[in-house]
């Protein structure tokens, strides 16, 4: 057994490539080996800025011999099929064993192969495995045609064994493998041979390396946290600034610098955002104020003043990146607080386009201001307020600090509203408007903020149908899958009560609006004749009742023939999907939420869970189960019977033709269940509604055990049957339990 060290040693490598590099390198070295033979024990993979590194414990010193038995043609097969055989298996006739079988004389080869040494195996791989490294970008340098991240210095290969380590013998395009490495790039350049990993890992450490990223990552964190906790501050939390700026360090040391009095007065978002994305520097903030007050940046190495030139030169460039953010954090509130306020910002939206085939971004504020009037009633949000904040809620997409940081869009509008004197619930919109992005993120909650958060997705999907524009497949570049998980988060989690098709109307009918506009001025436009069809699509044309030339011009705008109702269903039919996925992630099976998708009010999502958690909870009881087993054996039969009969039995069953004491009991039973049920679905308490169902399921038991349906006597064969329509009514006024499947 030996061990095996690899390091491919280079310039530095891009934080954000190098976790998936390590990876690689990982997989693509131990698939090699294991494919050519070659059984580990284990192996880890480590990354730094400069280096790429894998060790690999309890290797083969060789392949095994293996044998191989491979069958041929038959013994009297044509001459040249055999030799096509004896070529593929590099034998000769000689070689070949003919056995007899089932199916006559066959020919049969036995192939061995010898093992071959650890290092040769290993050198193979490792050369493939460089020269075709899956780098997401490469280069290269010098006159060699060897591609890699950046330019490749040296290979590190040796296996190490009790008895020493023997270097693998490599050449890549001239760089020759070898037992040496170099320390960190500036503390200690020098050579450094190695024998081994524990060797390598602590004569790099010696060297001011840290190998393990893990051990970067919170040597970094615990510095800063004791640093920032000794001046009474804490650490803004940033997991990907923290592992970015892991990747740019090997040996780091924590400063901490001052920020420029003049800037402290900005947003706390702006200051970390700048300091982010221009510096990699960490937010130091006031827990008793809120604001940023300082910085943490994480230096590559340590100095003889203790890193103070290097603070004093992070803090010249910070303060000129600041003075820059504060310019236009000034400009901004100059617009804002202008006679012309936040409406010259949607006045410039005009020039802005949304979508070629929906307008610009002021239309999409218009329509968006008039759905989120209509859904304000229905979320309890006053109709003035949730219109006013849908017409200023993108309007800091023209301020110049979103401009210059477009990740601040929504929160700058929020500070922007309240500083142009909107109320507080006004401004929060302008932020809460786009939530969630995604799973893990809060949904607004406000009233307000909820209906101008709906009326944008709704809006969007609305806008993206009417011109069909839909998800396939894989493919959802305007982002409509996320969009209708938003819709359905909003509304679920806020419990709110909202019929969909009423809304999702208003949206494509305003849609509809700006395209026939849109065509409109497209036909009266022949300056615009050529490009006329990149605007429109072959469906477009069928849906709007276009009729063209043989130049794709319209000569004529028809009333639209789409049928409202069908895109409507359409779309509500998308959410019913994205809610299936949203419900499995919570245990809710599939075909739960399809018995209540089925059932009348379904595009109230909320309604809609609520039965379809009612529902799921009472499957997972002895009696819910086996009440299920029940209704469809009454299904069954009531349905053969009726397709045999040529006659629906739903007028009514009456117990004085009852003549089995379960046939009674059945009976009784359902008047119960039914004096629950009712009431209970008139206030949507689905949880009673299914449990006063699962309470039949003794009765049913009793009843199938004890009694013929189609007994002789059709007098009472009719009344069960009529019985059995009744539970069937009643089962299906709940769920459409026909859809639960087992």
């Amino acid at each position: 057994m030996a061990d095996l060290l690899i390091e491919l040693f280079s310039e530095e490598i891009p934080a954000r490539m190098q976790a998936r590099a390590a990876d690689d390198l990982k997989k693509l070295m131990t698939d090699g080996m294991v494919e050519a033979g070659l059984t580990y024990a284990s192996a880890a993979a480590f990354v730094t800025p400069r280096r790429l590194c894998l060790t690999v414990e309890g290797l083969l010193d060789a392949s095994p011999r293996t044998v191989e038995e491979r069958k041929g043609p038959k013994a009297d097969a044509p001459e040249k099929a055999i030799e096509g055989f004896l070529r593929g298996a590099n034998l000769t006739r000689d070689d070949l064993e003919e056995r007899d079988t089932p199916k006559g004389k066959i020919l049969f080869a036995k192939i061995t192969k010898e093992g071959r040494p650890a290092a040769d195996i290993i050198a193979e791989v490792l050369e493939q495995t460089i020269r075709n490294f899956p780098w997401p970008k490469s280069m290269r340098w010098g006159s060699g045609s060897l591609k890699w991240v950046r330019p490749l210095h040296s290979i590190l290969c040796i296996l190490s064994r009790e008895d020493g380590a023997e270097v693998v013998p490599l050449d890549v395009d001239g760089i020759v493998s070898g037992n040496a490495t170099r320390g960190h790039r500036f503390l200690a350049p020098d050579q450094i041979t190695v024998s081994g990993f524990d060797d390598y890992t602590a004569k790099l450490k010696r060297a001011f390396v840290m190998l393990d990223a893990n051990e970067r990552r919170e040597t970094i964190w615990n510095d800063a946290t004791n640093m920032a906790f000794a001046s009474g501050l804490e650490i803004v939390e940033d997991a990907g600034l923290l592992a970015e700026v892991a990747g740019l360090v090997e040996w780091p040391v924590v400063l901490m610098g001052r920020i420029g009095d003049d800037f402290l007065d900005l947003p706390p978002e702006v200051l970390q955002t700048s300091m982010k994305e221009h510096q990699k520097f960490f937010s130091v903030r006031n827990p008793k104020t809120g604001r940023i007050e300082r910085f943490i940046t994480v230096a590559n190495r340590t100095t003889s003043d203790d890193g103070a030139t290097i603070l004093a030169g992070n803090e010249k460039v910070l303060s000129a990146r600041l003075a820059d953010a504060k310019f236009f954090w000034d400009n901004d509130l100059r617009v804002v607080k202008s006679d012309a306020g936040m409406a010259a910002w949607v006045e410039n939206l005009k020039n802005v386009t949304f979508h070629n085939k929906l307008g610009t971004q002021a239309e999409l504020i218009e329509r968006m201001a008039v759905l989120a009037r209509e859904l304000a009633p229905m979320v309890g949000a006053d109709p003035d307020a949730a219109e006013k904040a849908a017409r200023i809620a993108k309007a800091d997409l023209s301020s110049e600090m979103v401009y210059e940081f477009p990740e601040l869009q929504g929160l700058m509008g929020r500070y922007y509203a309240a500083a142009a004197g909107f109320s507080d619930e006004i401004a929060a919109a302008a932020q809460e408007h786009y939530a969630p992005l995604g799973p893990s993120d809060d949904v607004p909650t406000a009233p307000v903020s909820v209906a101008v958060a709906l009326a944008e997705k709704i809006d969007k999907l609305t806008g993206f149908w009417a011109i069909d524009e839909k998800p396939t497949g894989s493919k959802d570049p305007f982002a409509l899958r996320r969009a209708a998980l938003g819709v359905i988060r909003i509304l679920v989690e806020n419990d709110l009560s909202v019929g969909l098709k009423h809304a999702c109307r208003s949206g494509i009918c305003q849609s509809i609006e700006v395209i026939r506009a849109l065509m409109q001025h497209l036909a009266s436009r022949t300056d615009l004749a050529e490009s006329f069809g990149d605007h429109i699509s072959k469906t477009m044309v069928e849906i709007y009742n276009l009729s063209l030339d043989e130049k794709g011009v319209s000569l004529e705008i028809g009333s639209p023939n789409l049928v409202e109702e069908e895109k409507i269903n359409d779309l509500l039919s998308f959410l019913h999907d994205r809610l299936k996925v949203y419900l499995k992630d919570q245990g809710i099976r599939h075909d739960v939420i399809d018995a209540c998708i089925a059932m009348p009010q379904n595009d109230d999502l909320t309604l809609l869970v609520k039965r379809a958690r009612a529902l799921s909870d009472t499957l997972k009881t002895d009696d819910g189960e086996n009440l299920i087993q029940a209704f469809k054996r009454a299904n069954n039969i009531l349905s053969q019977a009726e397709e045999a009969d040529g006659v629906e039995y739903s007028y009514g069953a009456d117990i004085k033709f009852a003549e089995e004491d379960a046939e009674r009991a059945l009976f009784k039973a359902l008047d119960q269940a039914e004096s629950v049920i009712k009431p209970a679905m008139e206030k949507q308490d689905f949880t009673t509604a299914m449990s006063a169902m699962a309470s039949l399921r003794p009765a049913l038991d009793a009843f199938f055990e004890a009694v013929q349906i189609n007994t002789d006597n059709a007098t009472v064969r009719r009344n069960r049957l009529n019985l059995l329509s009744r539970i069937r009514t009643l089962g299906t006024s709940v769920a459409d339990l026909t859809r639960i499947e087992g």
